[in-house]
This record gives C-alpha cells, structure tokens and sequence, in this order.
C-alpha cells in the first residue's frame, strides 16, 4: 500500500530552513531557489522568504514559484522594514532544528552551506560563521573605500561583541534554534547586522566556527547600503553598549539635541549681524527646534517616520513641548543657582530635566507607536 502524503511528510521533517530577508529582490529569486537546490540536494530543506512589501512585486514572484516548488515559502510584512526583524520572523515562523541566514542578492555562496551545516552537527556547535576574513575567504572586488568601511565597522563591532570572530559583520551563517532561542528575548533587533545583535545578546557564549567563502558582486538588483544603514547600526551599538541602563533613542536623541545647540548658536550669531538680540535668539531657537525634529525624524525615531501632514503635526507637537521643556529648564536651574550651587552644574541640572522631558513627551505625542 502507497503511503499517504501526511506520512510521507511525517516521516522526513525539515531539517533546515534557509531564512532570506528580502526587499526588492524579484530578479534574482529563480536563481538562488535553484541555486539552492544544486547545493542542498537531497537534504530535508526549505527556503522561507521575508519580504518586507517589496514595490516591485517580489512577494507575487515567490509565491509564483512556490505554486510549482513546495520548498518554497513567502513571509510579507506590511507596515514594517528592517533586515534584522525580517531574520527574527523568519526563524520564528519555522520549525526546523536548523536555521541558515543568507541574502536574497546572490553575493553569499550558497554551496558552503551544506558544509557549514555538517560542522554545526558534527562539532556540537551553536552556530557556523561563513567569514570572509578567515584563512580562504575574500571580499571579491570591492573598491578599498567600501574595505575600509568594513574594516572600521568591524573594528567598531569588538565594543560589544568578545567572541573571537574574524567577520562579526557577516549575514551569512547557520545556527541551531536553541541558540536562537537563548537569544531571541534580548535581541535589539536594530539595523542589518543579525549575527552582532545575536553574539551580543545571547546569554551564554556561543560555541561556534568560521567557514571561509568568497563574497561575490550583486548580478541584479541595487546594493540597500546608505547612509541610513550606518546610522542604523551605530543604534545597534549604542543598545548593546548601554541599552541595558539608557535607553538607546534617548541617547541618541540627546545627541542630536547636541546637534542643535551648534545650530542655535550658528544661527544666532548670524542673525545678530543684522537684527537685535531678541529677535536673533527667537529666531535661532526657533531654527534649531525644527533642525532638531527633521533630524529625530530620519534618524532617532527611523521606524515611527512621520510624513506629509503628520510631519507637520509632529513638528507642532515637538516644538510645543520643547518650549515647555525650555521653561522648566530656565526654572529649575535659576532655583538650583539661587540655592548656591555653582553655575554650571545649575547650568546641567536644568538642561538635563529639559532633554529628559523633551525625549519622554515627544516619544509618546510626536512620535507615538
């Protein structure tokens, strides 16, 4: 007798998901799905992508292709961005005992995988590295602006992560699920860099090894590297240096705030080339309250971004609250100053209640959830 489907499937789980955050990537999904299977062979495999709502239709292609290949599978989020939250749904969703992360642009080599796979198991480790730093690796043919940048991140990365390892910057690699679970509680889930929020985040250290593989250029597609994207993983170090104690937006905001006191008094002393000292102090702190909301905008508050009339509200909000923020600051240090203490500190403790007010009220009417 034939044994039925729901058998068959019972008797050969999954033993590997290949997780593949996406955006944009519509191009080159035929080629890594076959790709994929050239490598993995016979192996019990599936590949899940997350597509966080890609304009150019790639969730439509994947489920495309999953209509004639079962071992494909389409996560879509809609109303959210990130690569490191697209991992971390990724693994959720599954089930298999083993996760591998890779790129949806053709720039990992896929064929290391079944090795790394083999190591994991074979070794009794937490996860596999693939390295493109180690002894047989390359970074294909970057220019040396881009080399420098990775070596500076990496170098950056040793803040937060002691785990001897040579490419703490890589998106490539495979774990086993409870490594993913001592971690996943603690993740920040912040900017592009899963394998360095994974190796900060895990309670206990993880047992692991590099495997080297050549890096390749993009065939298809454009490259998601920008500004925003360094932005974005210097939030994530700021969180795993000090999210613990202080929180990392308010750090972040603080340095803006920072920022806009060069603004103030940029503004301030060219207005009073040309006008009297009320008006260019009204002026400046009128400058620097809107440069310091753009800024929080783009950067501290990325994922809450306000756009078009709610931009606007927002900016009505924020300066509402930072006048009143302005006046406590004026009130409390004159009451510390009056009570003798020196100047400055007089200076700090009201400039500290005021950016402490301005991050708590702006978080919850600017920038709501």
């Amino acid at each position: 007798m034939r044994t039925p489907l729901r058998a068959q499937a019972a008797a050969r789980p999954i033993e590997l998901t290949v997780v593949v955050p996406a955006f944009n990537e519509r191009d080159n999904v035929d080629l890594l799905v076959e790709r994929l299977e050239e490598a993995l062979g016979d192996l019990e495999w599936e590949v899940l992508y997350v597509d966080d709502d890609s304009p150019d239709g790639t969730s439509g292609k994947i489920r495309e292709v999953s209509q004639t290949n079962p071992r494909v599978r389409c996560l879509q989020r809609i109303g959210r961005r990130g690569l490191s939250t697209a991992v971390i749904e990724g693994i959720l969703a599954s089930s298999a005992p083993h996760i591998a992360v890779i790129d949806a642009d053709m720039q990992h080599d896929e064929t290391v995988l079944p090795r790394m796979l083999a190591t994991l198991k074979a070794e009794n480790l937490d996860i596999v590295v693939g390295s493109r730093y180690t002894a047989g690796g390359g970074i294909g043919e970057w220019n040396k602006g881009r080399a420098a940048m990775s070596s500076f991140a990496t170098r950056l990365a040793r803040l937060v992560v002691t785990a001897e390892l040579t490419d703490p910057m890589s998106g490539f690699f495979v774990l086993t699920r409870p490594a993913f679970e001592r971690a996943v509680r603690r993740l920040s889930g912040q900017g592009f860099k899963i394998l360095l929020d994974l190796f900060a985040s895990t309670p206990t250290p993880y047992r692991f090894k590099e495997v080297p593989y050549q890096f390749r250029d993009r065939i298809r597609g454009e490259s998601k590297l920008d500004g925003l994207v360094v932005w974005e993983y210097l939030m994530l170090l700021v969180d795993k240096s000090v999210g613990q104690w202080i929180p990392s937006r308010f750090v972040l905001f603080t340095a803006v705030g920072t920022c806009g006191l060069v603004v103030h008094l940029a503004t301030l002393r060219a207005m009073l080339l040309g006008f009297a000292f009320p008006v260019a102090q009204a002026t400046a702190t009128g400058v620097a309250m809107v440069s310091n909301f753009t800024i929080n905008n783009a950067l501290t508050y990325r994922d809450r971004r306000l756009r078009g009339a709610k931009f606007v509200a927002g900016l009505l909000t924020f300066c509402a609250i930072c006048s009143i923020g302005a006046i406590a600051n004026v009130r409390l240090a004159s009451a510390a100053f009056e009570q003798h203490y020196d100047w400055w500190l007089s200076g700090l403790a009201g400039a500290a209640a005021s950016v402490v007010w301005n991050y708590a009220v702006t978080s919850i009417f600017t920038w709501r959830k």
